[in-house]
């Protein structure tokens, strides 16, 4: 069929309900065989009536009609019908409940199913805030303003401030990094930590509570030609058009798509607390990376005078604290450490000491089969060395519905859903180059850190003729070198790689985000 154009209203004598709500005069949309419909002046609808007609280029007259989750249109008595498309979603995590905000606000039909929402959010409070960093910040912007408005003003920026790797022992910092200076070049929010049940109060509450299924865990699912259904573990099902996997790491929709397969063990087994503490350099520094051989600690200002902290240390995964033990332990790894990592265990209570093995699993580059999908950690879980996890979920989420909204306005092909799984395979190729190279970093900073040795070579300083640092250490002078000289680069692609495919934000200077204007930021 040929473009629609709205010719007219079908007068009111003809029993049609003019006292309905109105489709805006410049809005564009979709109308029966899914061809741009525009629909010129007002069109005034009520539902289940006839609303206006449409005439094609050829002269057919088309009338238009409006259901609870459709435009239909009637063409020489037959009818045809473009159906809201019904997004299922696996998850109710960051980039479940983010995907689910992108697809509400394209018009979609969206329905979030999670186990349980207070186990995630219990979970969120005992490990403590989440990084988001400008790419996905951005991103955020795109999807939603006003919600990125409402995170941004619940966080706590760190990115306007020093941050970096820095010996463990000595505290000497071993190369700082710019966080700043490339989201202020391309217009992008800096660098910010979150609660992370902050994080998804904001988020919950822009998807809506009529969209998120609590109690309800996703054990399998059926995908068929022209739908897909979950099923629940209680034995309910519920049909959609596409099911999103956002399960995390654990997914049973992964495991349905492409059979079990075994986590990979990290080799670091990680505590983590927050402590009510404010460090003197608080106003100049985000977050450190302290090294070691064999382990690393990493601390961050939160924000309320508060300091999150991970400690990670190489040992086979299994191993248990005894009770109120955690504490011990970790000073026994880190108590001959610089002070700021000492004083900041010394100040962090027992009961907020949590302890997990770190896992990730090999890259596939294949998430999608028919109508069902991955994002996030379902479908590439990465170890937390560059805290872009989380980010790379909600870039996921938002290429994922582009796809689909490309597909939706292409009418499916023979009753079959043949556009969305193309879409689908479109976002697999637009993000898997990305994710992977993120992950293979994320992996290399752990293998870097394995064989890190201290900043200061002791047994060396009797040399006469190696009295300077870079000769006593240097492979640690030659790293040094090639992370300033890289770093840069690196970072920048980092926090501004996707921001040139996100085609509805508008780029913006925050000066507010570099309050701290007596801070500058190291090179």
């Amino acid at each position: 069929m040929a473009c629609l154009k709205l010719a007219a209203f079908i007068p009111h004598h003809h029993g049609c309900h003019r006292n309905g709500d109105t489709w805006r005069r410049d809005e564009v949309g979709t109308v029966g065989c899914g061809t741009e419909v525009d629909r010129r002046g007002f069109v005034q609808w009520q539902k289940k009536h006839v609303v206006g007609i449409a005439k094609c280029n050829s002269g057919n007259v088309v009338g238009l009609r409006r259901t609870r989750n459709s435009f239909r249109c009637e063409v020489g008595g037959g009818v045809e019908e473009t159906k809201k498309t019904r997004i299922l979603i696996a998850g109710g995590g960051i980039a479940g409940l983010v995907v689910a905000i992108a697809a509400k606000k394209k018009g979609f039909d969206v329905k979030v199913f999670e186990r349980d929402m207070s186990a995630v959010r219990g979970e969120g409070r005992h490990r403590g805030p989440i990084q988001l960093q400008s790419n996905a910040l951005a991103v955020l912007e795109s999807i939603d303003e006003e919600v990125t408005e409402r995170i941004m003003d619940a966080s706590c920026i760190t990115g306007n401030r020093i941050n970096g790797l820095v010996d463990g022992i000595s505290g000497c910092w071993y190369v700082k990094y710019d966080l700043f200076t490339p989201a202020a070049q391309r217009g992008l929010p800096a660098t910010r930590v979150i609660s992370r049940i902050a994080l998804q109060d904001i988020l919950v509450h822009a998807v809506g509570s009529k969209n998120i299924f609590n109690n309800c865990n996703v054990v399998d699912f059926k995908d068929e030609a022209r739908k897909v259904a979950v099923i629940l573990e209680d034995g309910r099902e519920f049909e959609g058009d596409v099911l999103v996997g956002a399960d995390g790491i654990w997914s049973k929709v992964r495991e349905k798509l492409f059979g079990w397969q075994e986590a990979s063990y990290s080799n670091y087994t990680c505590y983590s607390g927050i402590a009510d503490f404010v460090p003197p350099d608080i106003n100049s520094v985000g977050y450190r990376v302290f090294l070691g051989h064999k382990k690393y600690f990493v601390s961050s200002d939160v924000g309320h005078g508060k300091m999150q902290w991970y400690a990670f240390h190489h040992e086979p995964a299994g191993n248990i604290d005894p009770p109120a033990g955690k504490k011990k332990r970790i000073l026994e790894l880190f108590g001959n450490w610089c002070h700021e990592v000492v004083d900041l265990l010394l100040a962090t209570p027992e009961s907020v000491i949590l302890r997990r093995d770190i896992y990730d699993r090999d890259m596939i580059h294949s998430w999608s089969q028919g109508c069902v999908t991955l994002i996030g950690d379902a479908a590439h879980p990465m170890q937390p060395n560059l805290g872009q996890g989380g980010c790379m979920a909600i870039e996921d989420s938002y290429q994922l519905v582009v796809e689909l909204e490309k597909a939706s306005k292409v009418r499916w092909k023979d009753g079959t859903n043949d556009e969305i799984a193309s879409a689908l395979l479109r976002y697999e190729r637009k993000r898997i180059s990305r994710v992977s190279a993120m992950h293979a970093m994320s992996r290399m900073a752990a293998r870097m850190v394995s064989s890190y040795q201290p900043y200061l070579a002791r047994q060396q300083r009797r040399v006469p003729f190696m009295s300077k640092p870079w000769m006593r250490q240097p492979l640690i002078a030659m790293v040094q070198l090639f992370i300033s000289c890289g770093m840069k680069m690196l970072t920048y692609w980092i926090l501004t790689g996707s921001s040139s495919e996100l085609a509805d934000h508008v780029r913006k200077c925050r000066l507010s985000d570099n309050r701290r204007t007596s801070c500058k930021i190291a090179t």
